[in-house]
């Protein structure tokens, strides 16, 4: 608990005082204390770090990546890791405070009670602090534990595309690193992909990551009433994004709207039948 928390809990400085002379309030940080002894949970030690570390602060980097599930393969120890949005005055030694970070609330979640960063701004901040090959690991940790959804984290990366440093350059090459080691592409690759395979072949180019009716779909010919989903499969595994995918489906035929699914090998090594099938669906004719 913090100062400011006992404070507004109604004791006086005194009364902290005395109780931290008789034992019962420990100090772990300064202004920042547990009740009685130091033998706390992990999730107590982090809580603590962030309450030190002033208003608005976040536990971040590799501590984040850990609390989600994400970072289970570090070995704990060393100091922990917060982000702060000011000068964290009252950090001491046991903490690495990233200072003068602005953490947006869209980048800002609670785990176990702990304010924390997302996932995806989690993984944005650790490619400043590890290696390509790490990084790459940390998303396919990310992807199959917590369901990595590739447009948050694009969001995230344009949210700090201020931030100086090769960060960003570093998690472009682990994401291509990741998708080479999973079979597929990344959702804006795929895309990519996609387009060169319209193009190519001749066809109308489509609207990408459009919305119908309130259902976002990959590529849209809205004339010719047809939506296109690419299913990377590191973006597309796992049972909540079948689930996902399945209720968009279904969704978009229930609105009338004809649907094709290309698998990232359909795209790069079938590029011809994925063109056929496209053609074919757009001279069916105008809806």
């Amino acid at each position: 608990m913090s100062r400011r928390q006992l404070l507004a809990a109604g004791l006086n400085r005194g009364a902290i005082e005395t109780r931290l002379r008789r034992g019962t309030l420990v100090q772990l940080h300064r202004g920042v204390y547990a009740a009685g002894h130091r033998r706390l949970t992990q999730d107590g030690f982090w809580l603590a770090a962030v309450l030190a570390s002033g208003r608005g602060a976040v536990l971040s980097h590799r501590d984040a990546a850990r609390l989600h599930g994400i970072g289970r393969w570090w070995a704990p120890g060393g100091r922990i890791e917060v982000t702060s949005p000011t000068r964290a005055a009252a950090a001491s030694g046991a903490l690495r405070v990233y200072e003068r970070r602005r953490v947006t609330p869209a980048d800002a979640a609670a785990v176990a009670g702990i304010p924390v960063t997302t996932v995806a701004r989690t993984l944005v901040d650790l490619a400043d602090v590890l290696t390509r090959d790490r990084l790459a690991h940390a998303l396919g940790e990310a992807e199959r534990v917590r369901g990595l959804d590739a447009r948050e984290l694009r969001a995230a990366m344009e949210r700090v595309a201020h931030r100086p440093g090769a960060g960003h350059a570093r998690l472009r090459a682990a994401i291509a690193d990741y998708a080479r080691t999973g079979a597929t592409l990344t959702r804006s690759e795929l895309e990519i992909a996609l387009l060169a395979v319209v193009r190519d072949h001749g066809l109308p180019a489509p609207e990408l990551n459009a919305s119908i009716e309130g259902v976002e779909v990959d590529a849209v010919w809205r004339a010719a009433g047809l939506a296109v989903e690419c299913d990377g499969w590191a973006f597309h595994r796992g049972r909540r994004a079948f689930q996902r995918d399945r209720e968009k489906a279904n969704a978009l035929q229930l609105r009338g709207w004809r649907v094709l699914r290309f698998t990232h090998a359909d795209v790069t090594e079938r590029p011809a039948r994925v063109a056929a099938a496209i053609g074919a669906a757009l001279a069916h004719g105008e809806r």
